[in-house]
């Protein structure tokens, strides 16, 4: 059983996969929600399922990049709910959980798929992926990039998947398939778990984790 908990950008999601492979999920998609609702939807996904922490067999997290006061919220409270278990916390790439919609995509499309979280200003969160057959493989690291910069590498084809669509030229935005903040689920991290691609996640020790923060100083 496993349990999964995305808290990186405006979304606030809890999925649980119980021990026949079925997923669940508590989602809500509000400013300033984590807070008031990841403790909830854990209580009701626990009652609801009748299962412990202690029962998990892992529990995910998404380390970033993001909101900085969205991933430190759901570090704390990993941290909280395994103390003094021996439970294992795996790490797990934001914007690689978010091109798990292009893997379950029914028609899938063979163009580059561009991962972007708003950083503000003039920027955005991004990094590129490729699927080789069912396999996803990045094609690059996490970078913060100028809009403009990452419009340019953008080729008609492509899919963009992410937040801070609405701030991409039209122009940029008719060559590209898009996904927008509905397709960010913490049911993605558990499928990426699943998938057993080690370079999209990391076990961490929950007394020390650290989410993944990108800054300023890593404007490329």
């Amino acid at each position: 059983m496993l349990l999964a908990i995305e808290t990186a950008t405006n979304v606030c999601s809890v999925a649980f996969c119980n021990e026949r492979g079925k997923l669940f999920e508590k989602r809500i998609e509000k400013r300033g929600a984590h807070s008031e609702q990841l403790f909830l939807f854990i209580e009701e996904l626990m009652e609801e399922h009748q299962f412990r922490l202690q029962d998990l067999s892992a529990m995910l997290i998404s380390e970033g990049p993001g909101s900085y006061t969205g991933l430190r919220i759901g570090a704390s409270a990993v941290k909280g709910l395994l103390f003094q278990t021996e439970v294992p916390l795996y790490g797990v790439n934001t914007l690689a959980a978010f091109a798990m919609k292009a893997v379950t995509e029914e028609n899938q499309r063979r163009g580059a798929i561009h991962c972007i979280i708003d950083a503000r200003r003039v920027h955005v969160y991004h990094q590129q992926f490729q699927l080789a057959g069912a396999e996803l493989k990045a094609e690059d690291d996490v970078k913060v990039i100028p809009i403009e910069t990452f419009e340019d590498r953008i080729s008609r084809g492509d899919m963009l998947i992410g937040t801070g669509l609405g701030r991409i030229s039209e122009d940029a935005m008719e060559k590209v398939h898009t996904y927008g903040s509905e397709a960010i689920t913490a049911q993605s991290l558990i499928r990426l778990y699943q998938k057993g691609v080690t370079c999209f996640y990391r076990q961490v020790a929950p007394e020390s984790f650290d989410p993944r923060y990108y800054t300023s100083n890593q404007v490329r």
